[in-house]
């Protein structure tokens, strides 16, 4: 029988950080059991919704991304979950096909059940987050090239 093993994998971190450098991506996550670990380049950390177990790590929260959850908490009250897409991965979010390309959706715009919303990429690979439904994009709430969390609200469709 094997024996559960104590502490943070430090050889595990390391092939993360190599990973980051190698893709270069600012951040990755990775989940175990009730461990969860978070490598990032940029030293900030993202907020972590309903985390399994309490981290095995701390990090302090950084200046900027406050405001953004602060600005974010008023409206979420009054969202309606239906109407709210979510990131169904952790990744970099991208508004367009390539840099410099017009953007998938705009504010204010009609799209269709199935159209491409953005794009998450995870390990180099390009994911295409589609409309769950038809209507108006009244809300955009992740940045091009932003990190994205596992259940992060991303877009709101009326």
């Amino acid at each position: 029988m094997a024996e559960k093993k104590s502490g943070i994998d430090q050889a595990l971190i390391r092939d993360l950080a190599n990973i980051l450098k190698d893709t270069d991506l600012t951040e990755i996550e990775v989940e175990q059991e009730d461990l969860r670990i978070r490598v990032s380049r940029a030293g900030t950390t993202q907020y972590i919704q309903a985390p399994i177990a309490a981290p095995a790590y701390a990090a302090p929260a950084a200046a900027a991304a406050a405001p953004v959850a602060v600005a974010a908490a008023p409206a979420a009250a009054g969202r309606n979950p239906a109407n709210t897409v979510n990131a169904p991965m952790v990744g970099t979010a991208y508004m367009a096909p390539a840099p410099g390309a017009r953007a998938f959706i705009e504010l204010g715009a009609t799209v269709k059940e199935g159209q491409t919303l953005l794009i998450i990429e995870a390990m180099k690979t390009m994911n295409q987050i589609p409309s769950p439904k038809s209507g108006k994009v009244t809300e955009i709430l992740v940045e091009d090239g932003s990190p994205v969390e596992y259940g992060q609200p991303l877009v709101i469709i009326e």
